[in-house]
């Protein structure tokens, strides 16, 4: 299926829950009825993120905070000595029981999820119910089926057959049994000239290093490989690994040290889909749900009233993205999931990702308050890490964690920059520059242009927006064709508007609903 987008133009003048301006923030944004993996993966390659099926993108020279896209690499990332205390005191914790004394309020922590959205609640609740109309959807459907027909196969054979094969993969792998993924380096397909949004090409040398890591890990597993590994495990499933006293200890290492046999808790940690909603998922919402409502109330300081069902729902388990289970990606397949931190039989916290074709993307964290000595923002962060490098493994373009955004001008989000190695993505021509490059000039202006070539061009951009695809009145058809039955003439500023935004590959490819 293809994505399918309403775009919703400017919205000026809003509250910015990070420097507190009444009226600083300016974001474009559209409604996402349904979108690829691909177009999301190509999009955020262009500043824009999602909040639940509202994807926006911030007017980065105009507001208030600008918020500039983040990336860790995770191939080569070392844990900081910071990042070693936290693995270290969640180790004491299982083993033994034991709380660390010490502050834990500066843990990082993101803004409620009304502060990273352009508008408020009511904005999305508003578009919830404007956009997702059921002619809209019957027209839509009615569409689809006709193209599958054509193709002889209908979308609910295909639908059943992928969430039987998801829940399948689920259980399996929800039950922390290994699981032993062949490494089968998938090959991206070629494209026309080199696309920078894409992942650099690396040194044969780099590629060749990497595998002969990869094949070590794979040997001497430092836990199961799959990334739904219960941490406490019998010592046998862990073996120590020769640790050469010049080898600094590897995050796997770090992460799944062998505990006792007489360990006093188990941590286990699942991933289970969020969209469409798989049986794992649906059977521990309500406890995932009230983790949520009590992180909201006590860390964010929200009455009861506020955290409802339909607000966690909408932002934190809908979500535009179309589940993808090709034979070379991932074993959890592409789209929306809920990491689920089980600590001796309950959740407290989930990491809410997005895994997409060249990262894994995170979302949001809570997590039960009552745990907050445990720096479950830092330690679910390393985690997500430590999962993007597994998943490279069997997929190996999949090599990226996206952070979200880098806001250098509020202090309370400049902690995404101690993940390194990382790279910030230049707000004018969407190439990624490593993050101490960019720093200096951040320290002298809140905006800036990250690439350093004055000719350079933003290679994705507009060129030919006749070719963009529009939905109207049950058609498929390009802007050329349609802005020939049209009069209004603010029209076509909107429509240029967003394939500025979106760029040329996004345009021709996803579907522009208009009414």
């Amino acid at each position: 299926m293809a994505s399918v987008v309403e775009y919703k133009g400017l919205k000026a003048g809003y509250h910015c829950g990070y420097c507190d301006a009444e009226e600083g923030k300016v974001s474009c944004g559209m409604w996402a009825h349904s979108m690829t993996v691909q177009d999301y993966q190509d999009l955020i390659d262009r500043g824009w993120r999602r909040s639940g099926k509202y994807v926006y993108k911030p007017v980065m020279n105009q507001t208030c905070c600008p918020q500039y896209t983040i990336r860790c690499r995770p191939l080569q990332f070392q844990p900081s000595k910071s990042h070693k205390k936290v693995l270290k005191k969640m180790l004491k914790f299982l083993a033994k029981g034991e709380i660390s004394k010490g502050n834990y309020e500066d843990e990082p922590m993101e803004p409620t999820m009304e502060d990273t959205v352009a508008g408020d609640f009511g904005l999305i609740n508003k578009l919830d119910i404007q956009c997702d109309l059921k002619t809209f959807s019957d027209d839509l459907t009615e569409r689809f089926e006709s193209e599958e027909k054509k193709k002889g196969k209908s979308p609910k054979e295909e639908e059943s057959s992928e969430l039987i094969q998801s829940q399948a993969m689920e259980e399996k792998l929800g039950s922390g049994e290994p699981s032993h993924p062949v490494k089968v380096p998938s090959v991206p397909k070629p494209g026309k000239g080199a696309d920078l949004s894409k992942p650099p090409c690396r040194k044969a040398k780099e590629i060749r290093k990497e595998r002969k890591r990869l094949k070590l890990m794979q040997q001497n597993p430092a836990g199961q490989p799959e990334g739904f590994q219960a941490q406490g495990e019998s010592p046998s499933l862990f073996p120590p690994k020769a640790n050469k006293s010049n080898q600094p200890k590897s995050l796997e290492d770090l992460i799944f040290e062998s505990l006792p046999e007489n360990a006093s808790h188990k941590l286990e940690v699942r991933v289970v889909r969020s969209s469409p909603a798989s049986s794992q998922f649906k059977a521990t919402f309500q406890e995932s749900y009230q983790v949520y409502k009590r992180y909201q109330m006590v860390i964010h300081k929200d009455p009861p009233d506020k955290p409802t069902v339909s607000q966690f729902t909408r932002f934190l388990c809908s979500s535009p993205l179309e589940a993808e289970n090709p034979p070379n990606g991932p074993d959890c397949g592409y789209g929306s999931f809920h990491q689920q931190y089980w600590l001796d039989g309950r959740i407290i916290a989930v990491g809410v990702i997005d895994v997409l074709p060249y990262c894994v993307s995170s979302v949001y964290l809570y997590y039960d308050p009552d745990y907050s000595f445990l720096s479950l923002g830092v330690y679910s962060a390393l985690r997500e890490i430590a999962f993007t490098r597994q998943l490279h493994q069997k997929t190996s373009q999949l090599s990226y964690y996206y952070m979200g955004f880098y806001i250098h001008s509020c202090p309370k989000m400049k902690y995404k920059g101690q993940y390194r190695p990382s790279d910030l993505l230049c707000p004018e021509t969407y190439i990624w520059v490593p993050i101490e490059q960019c720093l200096p000039s951040l320290e002298n202006s809140k905006y800036c242009r990250f690439n350093q070539d004055p000719e350079a061009v933003d290679e994705g951009r507009s060129k030919d927006p006749d070719r963009l695809q529009v939905f109207y009145k049950k058609a498929i058809m390009p802007y050329g064709v349609y802005k020939k039955q049209q009069r209004d003439p603010g029209e076509e500023a909107a429509v240029l508007q967003y394939a500025r935004l979106v760029g040329q590959p996004c345009s021709e490819r996803m579907l522009l609903f208009r009414n």
